[in-house]
């Protein structure tokens, strides 16, 4: 059997504002072991995006506890949560706003590559092109801002951008919901051999 890379232990999120509080999520658990995959279902308002945050660690939970490769990462501080974010990275259901509007698709791929990776500028340069083939996208996207691409344009360049540091798990949040069927299809053909 293989060995589980991500443990979620009773995870409880509560938000709350002053005025009210909402239980986005209480005793959740499960697990994802090496090379498997797997779907959370759920209608919308039940808690899928809170879940995603909270491994990637956007968010911090109220209760419960995340283990990845044995280890806790809840409440993690700066240096050791810039090693998770080398083993977990997310693709947003919205990729053209989890994109710098001011910067290139091409800088915010290499900045990654850098930060993460400690790629100098020029090695992440040819990275970042030979990533964005790999999705399906001239080189010369590289030049181009969000608003210029179209929706699906984006996801692949997000996708791009996720797989650069070459994570164990890539959580997409609904990252097909906004394409149409030929885009979705495509989509998760370079979501799943990204990750094979």
């Amino acid at each position: 059997m293989m060995e589980e890379i991500l443990v979620c232990e009773n995870l409880t999120m509560t938000f709350d504002d002053g005025e009210y509080i909402v239980h986005a999520l209480k005793n959740v658990s499960f697990s994802l072991r090496k090379n498997e995959v797997l779907g959370i279902i759920g209608e919308s308002g039940s808690g899928k995006s809170t879940i995603a945050k909270l491994i990637t660690g956007l968010y911090q939970p109220t209760g419960g506890n995340i283990f990845l490769g044995g280890r806790s990462i809840v409440r993690l501080k700066r240096q050791a949560q810039k090693e998770v974010y080398t083993k977990v990275q997310m693709v947003f259901q919205d990729a053209v706003g989890s994109f710098n509007p001011r910067r290139k698709i091409g800088e915010s791929i290499s900045d990654t590559l850098c930060r993460l990776c400690g790629e100098n500028k020029h090695t992440a340069g040819k990275e970042t092109a030979l990533l964005l083939d790999h999705v399906g996208l001239p080189g010369d996207y590289a030049e181009k801002y969000p608003h210029e691409l179209s929706g699906g344009e984006c996801q692949r360049a997000a996708i791009a951008r996720a797989m650069s540091v070459h994570p164990e798990i890539l959580i997409c949040d609904e990252a097909t919901s906004a394409l149409d069927v030929s885009a979705q299809a495509k989509i998760v053909c370079i979501c799943a051999g990204s990750i094979m």
